[in-house]
């Protein structure tokens, strides 16, 4: 699976007093993406911290292009963008109901050793489901 589309209904304590979605909330949005697509790939974030690695970002990198307000109905796709290593990237594009591209995003996280704190390779069992 190279990429995953959720839609999301953005909520009133989302917004600034201009009814537009506020810029921080756009993390959270990605986030979500994120999660749902390694859910739909059959991976658990929750059991893979269990299991002992975690994937904390390193790096984010946020594009706006138009604004999401009060009840709007966004789009998010998220995309894989290279085979894992010790590092996964994603990469997002945020449209709005009539299609128009609102937020262009990347992210970088590390595939973290909860025990030592360093990074690690990605677990086997995650580039079989990717492959």
């Amino acid at each position: 699976m190279k990429f995953d589309e959720i839609q999301i209904r953005v909520r009133y304590g989302e917004t600034d007093q201009m009814g537009v979605v506020y810029h921080g909330n756009y993390a959270l949005y990605l986030e979500m993406g994120r999660i749902e697509w390694l859910r739909k790939l059959g991976v658990s974030y929750k059991k893979m911290e269990e299991d002992g690695v975690m994937l904390p970002v390193v790096s984010l990198s946020i594009n706006y292009k138009k604004s999401a307000g009060y009840d709007d109905l966004i789009n998010v796709k998220t995309q894989l963008k290279n085979k894992p290593t010790a590092k996964i990237e994603f990469e997002y594009e945020i449209t709005n109901e009539a299609g128009e591209v609102l937020t262009t995003a990347s992210t970088t996280l590390v595939f973290m050793d909860t025990k030592t704190n360093r990074p690690t390779r990605a677990p086997k069992y995650i580039l079989d489901l990717i492959d």
